[in-house]
């Protein structure tokens, strides 16, 4: 994969380096061409050789006779250049500013020569026509030359392709060499996060240092950002996975027991000798049992919804302290709880949230009946309202550190307990708490009691 890539980095870059040769030798070819095409009109306008060829502009015939206006005369003097007319045998019939020692007379081969080359004065020659004359413009002191050379039109065409052909081929491994260097150091970090991305795949979450990432490092960091996420998610994963096991094991375990006990009563009750009494005390077993079953299935239900988040919230506005109140005059009037000492002060009596009032009792049951069951009959329960929030203290056992860190786990149940239930009531409480926009607080030490506090961020 690694010289995959870089290979058609190379590729790119070699077939850049031929593209862009081929559009510069069209580009000059067409040049060349145009110029040729166009000839000496396209010599500069400020140039002696433009200049006299439109130095026929101030020429007229006059009495047959050709003849430099003004504005000819002003021109010369202004370009520092002089005239001579001539007429169809070479004779100068006219001059202006002419120098002296200059020709009267010029043949063809005359006229070809003064037209190439300087004179022993260094007077270069420009040529013109006008009617049936024509006419001589030196320059002394020119800047301009001319530079008469022979070729060969094959051998130069023969000579200009080898050379464009060396040309590309030094080109091409030039840019081949560089592209290789520049290929390795681009492409190299491309392939670690291509090997990244498959590690990933594969659930290898282990975070890497990457050397010389270059311009690649933000994302190799974000890489190691989405490994570390997906390393945490996999272990909460492993250990939901865990705790889901553990809670089946548990709840099959649990069922086993009513279902046993169903059954044996269930078939007592069919037999003849079994006295109305009990008949009674078996029928209230089997009662008993089966509720307990539908409260296990119950919790499990909710605690699926709430995790889903699909449960509905009836949203009320309630004043806490009455609701409270009543949920511990409940509880103080069950039989199972009438040795237990639950203390109730409020600070706050106008304190409202909006609530579902049987979910919000659902998890304030959960707390309370966790603080009476899982302690002696001594234990005190101390419930109050202060400061927008409501607190639920017990002088209790305590809660292990290992079990205080999962004790909002679903299907956790503490190692510290021997009261029969689903695992569930702590993780239902506190997500209930959670789908009305609240918090949950636990402290807890050993021997020391546990304290939960309870705050709604949605409150009147």
């Amino acid at each position: 994969m690694k010289w995959k890539l870089t290979g058609r980095y190379l590729f790119s870059i070699l077939s850049i380096v031929f593209i862009v040769i081929i559009v510069n030798t069209m580009v000059l070819i067409g040049l060349l061409i145009y110029q040729q095409q166009q000839g000496i009109d396209q010599v500069e306008s400020g140039s002696a050789e433009r200049f006299t060829r439109s130095f026929s502009n101030y020429l007229t015939i006059e009495d047959e006779q050709p003849t430099l206006s003004a504005e000819g005369v002003e021109a010369l003097e202004s370009f520092g250049a002089w005239l001579q007319i001539l007429n169809q045998n070479g004779e100068v019939i006219s001059s202006k500013f002419a120098p002296d020692g200059v020709a009267n007379h010029y043949s063809p081969v005359e006229l070809v020569h003064k037209y190439k080359y300087m004179d022993d004065h260094f007077n270069t020659y420009f040529l013109g026509e006008f009617e049936e004359y024509s006419y001589i413009i030196g320059v002394p002191q020119s800047k301009e030359e001319r530079v008469t050379f022979m070729m060969d039109t094959t051998s130069v065409i023969t000579y200009v392709f080898k050379a464009i052909i060396a040309i590309t081929i030094v080109d091409l491994i030039i840019a081949a060499i560089v592209g290789l260097l520049f290929s390795t150091i681009l492409t190299k970090p491309v392939h670690y996060m291509i090997e990244r991305i498959s590690q990933l795949k594969a659930r290898n979450f282990t975070v890497q240092k990457t050397k010389r990432a270059g311009i690649y490092k933000p994302v190799f960091a974000n890489l190691n950002e989405v490994s570390t996420t997906l390393q945490a998610h996999e272990e909460e994963r492993k250990k939901l996975e865990n705790m889901r096991n553990e809670w089946i094991s548990n709840v099959s375990h649990d069922l086993k027991t009513p279902l046993a006990s169903i059954r044996g009563y269930a078939e007592l009750l069919n037999e003849e000798q079994v006295s109305h009494a009990e008949r009674q005390e078996y029928a209230e077993v089997i009662e008993r049992q089966s509720l307990y079953m539908k409260e296990l299935l119950d919790d499990f239900n909710l605690t699926l919804r709430l995790r889903n988040q699909e449960l509905p919230l009836h949203i009320q506005e309630i004043k806490v302290e009455r609701f409270t109140r009543e949920i511990v005059i409940d509880i103080l009037n069950d039989p199972r709880y009438d040795c237990y000492h639950i203390n109730f002060e409020s600070d706050d009596p106008a304190l409202i949230w909006s609530i579902d009032q049987h979910l919000m009792k659902r998890a304030l049951l959960n707390f309370i009946h966790n603080a009476l069951l899982h302690n002696a009959s001594d234990v005190e329960v101390d419930i109050r309202l202060e400061a927008g929030k409501l607190i639920i203290e017990d002088n209790g056992n305590g809660i292990a550190p290992d079990d205080l860190e999962q004790i909002f786990d679903r299907y956790y149940r503490g190692t510290n307990t021997k009261a029969q239930g689903t695992g569930l009531g702590m993780a239902i409480a506190r997500d209930i708490i959670t789908a009305h926009g609240g918090t949950v607080y636990l402290t807890s030490e050993q021997h020391q009691g546990t304290k939960i506090v309870i705050a709604l961020k949605k409150q009147m």
